[in-house]
């Protein structure tokens, strides 16, 4: 049920003090490295154009790997210092509730797709630029229930109906499944405890 590491969904983060702060801090490391980069650049540039001039193609067509190779690592460390600070937290259902004591909203579309439920581990990276990128990093075990479909009179938010009990699920589950109250979902619960919300596996049609 996990999603692969590859993947990141990411929204504009709202401004915080501490957060600029830390911004100018990293930004002066990031244009240090940006300024490494150029260098090296013009300085193996120079170089290949020399060797080429005096007609030594071998060794410029080595001195062009090795710049390649060498542009690689440090476009890797740019990238790597693009990374702020890293919160790990839990999911209740909607958000993350990080370490920090800070409730991060979830994009219901991630949350959707990934098949979050309640408990999950998640890792939210805040990046320089202000947005957070989410990564599941450690589901629990889940349990499969089937029910119905309907909506809560009180909120008009929909909900799945098992037997005596009541599960909330995102608009955005319903939606991508294009359920509609009366259908058979197959939903997922933590499989120890009991939890407010659910994910929607499927629709059993």
């Amino acid at each position: 049920m996990s999603e692969s590491e590859g993947d990141t969904y990411t929204f504009e983060t709202e401004p915080d003090v501490d957060v600029h702060a830390n911004q100018r801090e990293h930004g002066d490391a990031r244009n240090r490295l940006a300024l490494q980069m150029l260098k090296q650049t013009r300085d193996s540039l120079s170089h290949v154009i020399q060797l080429l001039e005096e007609g030594d193609t071998t060794r410029a067509t080595r001195q062009m790997v090795h710049f390649v190779s060498q542009k690689k690592l440090v476009e890797t460390e740019l990238e790597s210092g693009m990374e702020m600070r890293v919160i790990e937290g839990v999911f209740d259902g909607q958000g993350m509730v990080g370490a920090d004591g800070v409730r991060y909203t979830v994009p219901e579309n991630y949350a959707s797709k990934s098949k979050l439920v309640e408990g999950d581990i998640l890792k939210l990276i805040v990046k320089l630029n202000g947005n957070y990128v989410f990564k599941q990093i450690g589901p629990v075990e889940r349990r499969r229930l089937v029910g119905r479909l309907g909506i809560d009179s009180s909120t008009q938010e929909p909900i799945v109906q098992v037997d005596q009990d009541v599960y909330k699920v995102l608009v955005a589950s319903v939606s991508y499944f294009k359920g509609i109250p009366g259908d058979e979902v197959v939903i997922l619960i933590p499989s120890g405890g009991t939890s407010v919300w659910a994910a929607v596996e499927r629709l059993n049609n």
